[in-house]
């Protein structure tokens, strides 16, 4: 995971050589030689996913996006992508993000399931009659919601979504109920941290989970990452947003394609490609 990066970009190497020194452990050993099971570590999955996608997007010659946008731990890629936060800043928070949502899911036992071929609002309002803590957390795309909440409230929804039809109500290997009120130990801690954070004006739009709109206030931008954490993501509801303001490509960059796999389901018009 980035080793090609590391291996063949001195600056990009630099940048991971300079993270290995703030987490105060080689990261990089885990994402180039680390096993599967390591990687699902909330503490070493956060970070080697903004790494790869931030270093990425330093390194990318020629990279100046006219809007960015990222899903969820992404959104911190963005703000350092559009200059918003510094690399450093941007990676001592997901270090705090990532730690903080640990200490929550060990605190409350809770999942994740995704729900496919249903309408949100049919999802929404089966999660407001389940007496559990049940939410909407991720808006991914038009038939696709996850769901977040305690284990019981998740195994009541999924059972009741598939009564109202859904194709498919899926749990997730996830650590806990991320984006739900269940976080909101982590929200807590991570606001702290955030409030010490310097934020500059961005070099374009970035369009954040809360709000869905292209932000460029450092004060409004910080507000919003700290309501994240136990908000939905609205993920759809931001990239159709991107679109309405003129949006005609999309370029994912970090590892995987799933927000490439979204787009299609979003909007099947537009032009898009990845750099991983």
């Amino acid at each position: 995971m980035g080793k090609e990066l590391y291996d063949t970009n001195e600056e990009a190497k630099a940048l991971f050589e300079k993270a290995n020194d703030i987490l105060g452990f080689r990261i990089t050993d885990e994402m180039f030689e680390g096993t599967d099971e390591g990687l699902k570590q909330t503490n070493i999955t956060q970070p080697a996913v903004f790494l790869h996608s931030a270093i990425l997007a330093k390194t990318i010659a020629g990279f100046k996006p006219d809007m960015l946008a990222g899903h969820s731990l992404g959104e911190i890629s963005a703000l350092v992508a559009a200059n918003c936060l510094s690399f450093e800043e941007g990676l001592k928070l997901v270090a705090i993000r990532a730690n903080a949502m640990q200490k929550a899911c060990e605190a409350n036992l809770s999942t994740m399931a995704a729900i496919i071929g249903l309408d949100d609002a049919v999802v929404e309002e089966v999660c407001a009659s389940i007496e559990e803590i049940v939410v909407a957390a991720n808006y991914n795309c038009p038939g696709q919601l996850v769901i977040s909440g305690s284990n019981e409230g998740i195994d009541k929804a999924c059972e009741a979504l598939i009564a109202k039809g859904a194709r498919r109500a899926l749990k997730l290997p996830v650590g806990g109920a991320f984006h739900s009120p269940l976080m909101e130990p982590a929200r807590e801690e991570l606001a702290a941290a955030i409030e010490e954070a310097t934020f500059n004006t961005p070099n374009c739009p970035v369009y954040q989970n809360v709000s869905t709109k292209g932000e460029t206030d450092p004060a409004t931008i910080k507000a919003n990452l700290v309501a994240q954490l136990t908000s939905s993501v609205k993920w759809n509801q931001s990239v159709q947003n991107m679109i309405a303001d003129g949006a005609i490509k999309f370029t994912e960059v970090g590892p995987g394609k799933a927000l490439q796999g979204m787009l299609i389901k979003i909007n099947k018009e537009v032009e898009r490609d990845g750099i991983s």
